[in-house]
């Protein structure tokens, strides 16, 4: 993986811009550790970070390309898992390939056939391609949004890049925000609304989009949603093609020029990826898989099970090593280093995001680089198979709000009255709820329960998936660490959404199709294990010390947060039992400590970007 930035201008020489291309690039170091490189015309300047995982020696970008009198330059972000099989099917129409890296399949499969080339693409990615003779520029994005794209629209200048930092960066970009951008934090944070860059001049190209810039404006569009079709197959018939396509993503996504490994945490999810892996290791003779877990200091002892977090990873974790016989490395951290993470996670995603959530997996995922450069990951199969308790609970089903946020009474509760008057927070969920729930695709002749259920996984694919998917990219990249993440590739998700909910949850269960089509894969235990997610310190040391520092902030008097929140309600929540509440407030894992935790972070953000409110 890689980090890239640039802009287009039609009203100045770029070639007289290159301090702040170098300075815009530079934001993505971390991202790209392994080179950095440059390229600009009189209209566009591009600059690229790389992370070498195929062909090292030869992949460095931006990457330019010559045809018919014609420059193309890629900046290139993701990894393709079908470059094979393009590279051949160009090689067939007289196409000649220097390098095997797949950036140039993408640039040279963008000179074949053009903005038609995305459909082609199985992969994840974010790119941006520049035609000199037509003086246009071409981006896109992949169909899940795995890698992200950022961009900023001013008078004669388009400004892109793979995080907001870099977008930011140019000096004719601000960090200021306006209602929306403090709705999306305060009420529906740590997500954010698909497009929505929360800096008033910032925007997002959305999953499965791509765009063109020409001196005529900005073009974008689709050229990938999901659907709704009828489904025909049987229960077996169902678990045989979803056993299929996700040994075959698997498959694809072990390639590698460098050391790779797995995230294994004992549950159904990762377990199945790392058995997988190891069967193709096994098959392939590329020795042992490694997998690494995390947890924290003395969460044996004050871990309590409760129906968002019901057992712990550890012995499952043991119980998968003894099966596969990997390599393993566990991870272990300390309250003081969750704390210290804080910020350094903050700005990785450059907005308040999921607290010590977000931070653990930045830590974890600096462990993991010491020894490896590409991790794969479990992510995203609750959102695709209906794993996560609200697909199960009435309450959440009949909340006629986001199920994953049913708290947004309370939160609201916590903003200044002058700032609710103005951001009307319960309104702006209601309507990006009611906008959300307007896109779901219809299939005809649904019952009502089909069809909520329906709903309920497009929403969780297209607003809850995209915050997790964010938090993935971001603490991986802050480390050099590229993630992939099997569950996301476009045909299994495009498959299993229109797949009704009595199959998904066969055997009635959760996730009950993907544990039939893991029959024989996995011990029957692990196999029917109840989800657990993500793993959080139940440390009570963690939730006294955010929230000690918390109360110093609103102590301090001088915070830009304190114009924005009702304080007297922020006190009495940190000295009720709420406190220590295991309910949550967002997801599964933000409860009374995350809260605490959020309000730093966001205290954080307003400091050190220097946030202006208008």
């Amino acid at each position: 993986m890689c980090g890239f930035t640039g802009w287009i201008d039609w009203t100045d020489d770029l070639t007289r811009q290159s301090a702040t291309l170098e300075k815009m690039t530079e934001t993505m170091a971390f991202r790209g550790p392994d080179s950095s490189g440059t390229w600009i015309s009189p209209s566009c300047a591009l600059g690229h970070r790389r992370l070498s995982v195929i062909d090292p020696v030869n992949g460095a970008q931006p990457m330019v390309r010559t045809s018919d009198d014609d420059t193309y330059v890629i900046v290139y972000n993701g990894e393709l898992y079908n470059a094979p099989e393009l590279k051949k099917e160009l090689e067939g129409k007289g196409r000649r390939f220097t390098t095997t890296c797949d950036t140039e399949v993408l640039l040279v499969a963008y000179m074949e056939w053009g903005k038609a080339c995305v459909e082609r693409l199985n992969g994840i990615f974010a790119f941006a391609v520049w035609d000199s003779r037509e003086q246009q520029l071409f981006l896109a994005r992949d169909r899940l949004g795995v890698k992200p794209l950022f961009y900023a629209k001013q008078s004669g200048k388009f400004i892109f890049g793979s995080e907001p930092k870099a977008v930011l960066a140019h000096p004719a970009v601000k960090t200021e925000v306006g209602p929306e951008g403090l709705a999306e934090i305060f009420i529906l944070g740590p997500a954010r609304t698909p497009g929505h860059g929360v800096y008033r001049d910032l925007g997002e190209l959305l999953p499965g989009q791509y765009a063109t810039v020409s001196r005529s404006g900005v073009s974008i569009a689709h050229y990938w949603k999901l659907e709704s079709r009828p489904h025909s197959e049987d229960v077996n018939a169902t678990a045989r093609t979803v056993r299929e396509l996700l040994k075959d993503t698997v498959e694809r996504q072990l390639v590698s020029d460098v050391p790779l490994c797995t995230l294994l945490s004992g549950g159904l999810d990762s377990s199945a990826l790392t058995t997988l892996a190891v069967r193709y290791y096994e098959h392939t003779g590329q020795g042992k898989v490694h997998t690494y877990s995390v947890d924290y200091v003395d969460n044996d002892k004050h871990f309590k099970a409760h129906d968002f977090q019901p057992n712990s990873d550890a012995p499952w974790i043991e119980r998968m090593n003894s099966y596969l016989g990997t390599v393993h490395h566990p991870v272990q951290f300390d309250t003081p280093e969750l704390i210290e993470a804080l910020r350094t996670a903050m700005q990785a995603r450059d907005l308040p995001g999921m607290a010590d959530v977000d931070a653990s997996l930045l830590l974890f995922c600096r462990e993991i680089k010491k020894e490896a450069t590409v991790a794969i990951s479990g992510e995203a199969a609750d959102e695709i198979f209906g794993g996560y308790p609200w697909f199960h609970r009435d309450d959440a089903l009949n909340a006629d709000t986001f199920p994953w946020s049913l708290a947004s009474g309370m939160r609201a509760e916590l903003l200044s009255p002058d700032v609710a008057a103005w951001i009307r927070p319960l309104e702006y969920i209601r309507d990006r709820y009611s906008d959300a729930v307007a896109e779901v695709p219809k299939l005809a002749g649904e019952d009502p329960v089909a069809a909520r259920m329906r709903a309920m996984s497009y929403l969780n694919i297209t607003r809850f998936m995209p915050t997790l998917l964010d938090r993935k990219d971001r603490m991986s990249m802050a480390v050099g660490l590229e993630v992939r993440v099997p569950y996301c590739d476009h045909r299994l998700v495009d498959y299993v959404f229109n797949i009704p909910w009595e199959i998904k949850t066969a055997g009635d269960r959760e996730k009950g199709i993907l544990r039939f089509a893991l029959e024989g894969i996995l011990p029957h235990d692990v196999l029917y294990r109840k989800k657990s997610p993500y793993p959080k310190t139940h440390n009570p040391n963690y939730l006294n010390t955010v929230r000690s520092q918390l109360l110093e902030v609103l102590d301090e008097g001088t915070s830009p947060l304190l114009p924005l929140i009702n304080v007297k309600k922020i006190r009495e929540i940190a000295e009720s039992d709420t406190a220590s509440s295991n309910l949550p407030w967002f997801g599964q894992l933000m409860s009374g400590p995350q809260l605490f935790a959020y309000l730093l972070q966001v205290d954080m953000w307003l400091r050190d970007y220097k946030v202006v409110i208008r």
